[in-house]
């Protein structure tokens, strides 16, 4: 009988061992963090929120108010749980400030510590804090992105100690609101997916040759004027330019009131404006609106959205000292408005012929004995620079700004590769690095024949494997980085997000994390969990990571060949020559480059998982991938 009771008691044991075993496992399976955290550690046992959940704080730091009531309102608005703020809860959420600081946290680390009874998130910054509450609602499950209270959910979090310490101060997305747009409420969703993911800088296009977007009190023609063209539809770059007599009710702005509350809505949740002017080219808009300005001052209309800027007559006249009495309006109400430290001043894709064949600009550079048209813009920008800085803010410009030579204290938005940035950093100006290969997230994300049209390619991959410190550079000198999202071809707030996400995904783990902790299969895994969650969010994203890449290369003796891989690993890649849809009982890809048959001239291709379809079908032609043969990047 003893032995009976032994053996018993050891069976039960095992099973019980092995359920622990399995509940820790798949706590592990479920965490799917993004930015990846320094370190973490997952626990035995699961913290469960509920009605009598409190949420507390350290301190009555009115930041920490305002971030315990933003996560009071999320917590309600999915579970329909209206956690409360007494002390005496057996259930609690605490946020603590360190009293003695926490080097190894710096500004906006922290620690988040998970037991079966409490959540403790403990850093030396309120930023911190807010930060470790965005990664609460990552261990919930995907449902707490909800728009409505959901039943039926079991409110688990693993139970788990992580530490998380950002790599770099600037952490950003750019949003263009000059060629498309943005109304306030668009601006401030977009903002609440930038915080999901602890991105801190939104830098706001304010001004270019499609737009003027913020009241400037003093200049009211910018708005009037500006801020309006004319109604066009279609692809960018092809549509007609305003005609005689033509009403312009396509636009927009931000009144100050307006930026106001989206200065106060972004830094809730700890994200600062930067706000950019683009001078001295891009500047249409401001033309329009005050035609003395250009070195023609001939009457413009806004840009509709027509072909091509490169010799238009949309730079600012630098002989002009009207120009640099109207900045400084200008950059006087720009710096009362915004916080940031930094006003953007743009300098980059300036047609510079205009200047060469003014007799303003040309007796300016020899007043100023200026050799070139390159130095004359490099005085544009250092003359804006010291007004800049006459308003208490830094001058940041796009890496053209180096011609001619760099404004003494400018800090370089490097763009057109790493190569500006690294001539800045070597000397010794701050860099926020943003190559367009990497960082442009208006690019083609895919295959360009299965996407809406734009140019140049940037895939999943291309951002997450983008490594933002070059060699030999101190890493000290680079701020950090961030996605561009130019909205040419951007017309809606559906399709910012369908274009921003999930490479700005994949950007904020390259700015947040550690560069020993970056994996592409660890990311992927992490977020195919991640895409439930903008589901239940109505985000609208991209799954391109699934589709068939094509790699058309030359054959001995023969025409070419395509190799057919995809950005996930475990996907079954199948085509059809024959023009037919194809699935898994089709020809499936085995790794050797395939040929078109005589006659053929379209390839169709689909990738399953587990035997159901995944990715996109793909139709192209022959002729397609036989023009990528003569083009130096031919990996589409």
């Amino acid at each position: 009988m003893k032995k009976a009771i032994s053996k018993n008691k050891f069976y039960y044991f095992f099973i019980a061992l092995l359920f622990t075993i399995s509940l820790h496992a798949n706590a592990e399976d479920s965490i799917a963090i993004i930015p990846k955290p320094l370190s973490m550690q997952i626990q035995a046992g699961h913290f469960v929120l509920s009605n009598g959940t409190a949420i507390t704080a350290s301190s009555s730091n009115s930041d920490f108010k305002e971030s315990i009531r933003w996560f009071i309102d999320k917590i309600a608005t999915s579970t329909g749980y209206h956690l409360s703020t007494n002390k005496s809860s057996k259930s609690s959420i605490s946020l603590l400030l360190n009293k003695q600081a926490d080097t190894s946290l710096h500004d906006e680390g922290y620690t988040l510590k998970v037991t079966p009874s409490s959540i403790t998130i403990t850093a030396n910054k309120a930023a911190g804090l807010f930060y470790g509450l965005q990664t609460v609602l990552q261990l919930l499950p995907p449902s707490i992105e909800g728009t409505t209270a959901m039943q039926n959910v079991q409110w688990t979090i693993p139970c788990a100690d992580i530490k998380d310490v950002p790599r770099f101060g600037w952490r950003g997305l750019m949003l263009d609101v000059s060629r498309h747009f943005f109304t306030k409420q668009e601006v401030e969703a977009y903002i609440d997916q930038m915080a999901r993911y602890k991105f801190n800088t939104l830098h706001l296009h304010l001004a270019d040759d499609q737009g003027w977007r913020i009241q400037i009190k003093s200049l009211p023609q910018l708005t009037q004027v500006g801020a309006w063209r004319v109604k066009r539809t279609g692809r960018w770059g092809t549509f007609m330019p305003a005609l005689a007599g033509e009403p312009t009710t396509d636009g927009g702005f931000y009144t100050q009131s307006d930026m106001k509350e989206i200065i106060k809505y972004a830094q809730d949740r700890f994200i600062t404006i930067l706000p950019e002017i683009d001078v001295p080219a891009h500047s249409l808009a401001l033309i329009a609106s005050y035609p003395n300005l250009s070195c023609t001052q001939l009457p413009y209309s806004v840009n509709a959205g027509g072909r091509g800027y490169e010799r238009n007559d949309n730079a600012l006249c630098i002989g002009n000292d009207s120009t640099f009495t109207m900045l400084d309006k200008i950059f006087t109400e720009i710096a009362a408005l915004f916080p940031n430290p930094y006003i953007h001043v743009g300098g980059d894709e300036a047609y510079k012929g205009f200047w060469d064949a003014c007799p303003k600009c040309q007796k300016r550079m020899a007043n100023e004995h200026l050799k070139n048209v390159d130095e004359l813009q490099s005085y544009f920008v250092k003359r804006v620079e010291k007004i800049v800085e006459s308003k208490g803010k830094k001058l940041i410009g796009w890496d053209e700004i180096l011609e001619g030579g760099l404004a003494p204290n400018a800090t370089v938005m490097s763009w057109r590769g790493m190569s500006g940035g690294i001539a800045a950093a070597k000397m010794g100006h701050h860099v926020v690095m943003t190559p367009w290969d990497y960082c442009y997230l208006d690019l083609y994300q895919a295959e360009p024949t299965s996407e809406p049209p734009t140019y140049g390619l940037c895939r999943l991959s291309d951002s997450y494997n983008y490594e933002p410190v070059p060699d030999s550079i101190d890493e000290k000198l680079i701020l950090g980085g961030q996605g561009n999202l130019w909205t040419e071809s951007v017309p809606t707030l559906r399709h910012a997000e369908y274009m921003t996400w999930p490479r700005g995904i994949a950007l904020a783990e390259v700015y947040w994390s550690s560069k020993a902790n970056k994996n592409w299969n660890d990311f992927t895994t992490r977020l195919e969990k991640q895409f439930p969650r903008l589901d239940a969010a109505n985000v609208k994203y991209s799954t391109s990571m699934y589709n068939a890449v094509f790699t058309p290369a030359r054959i001995k003796n023969s025409d070419f060949g395509v190799t057919l891989t995809t950005e996930v690993k475990g996907l079954d890649i199948y085509y059809t020559f024959d023009n037919t849809n194809p699935d898994n009982f089709s020809q499936k890809f085995t790794g050797k480059p395939i040929q078109f048959p005589v006659g053929a001239t379209y390839l169709n291709v689909i990738t399953y998982r587990d035997g159901k379809p995944i990715g996109e079908q793909i139709n192209i032609t022959k002729e397609v991938l036989s023009q990528r043969l003569d083009e130096k990047h031919h990996v589409y």
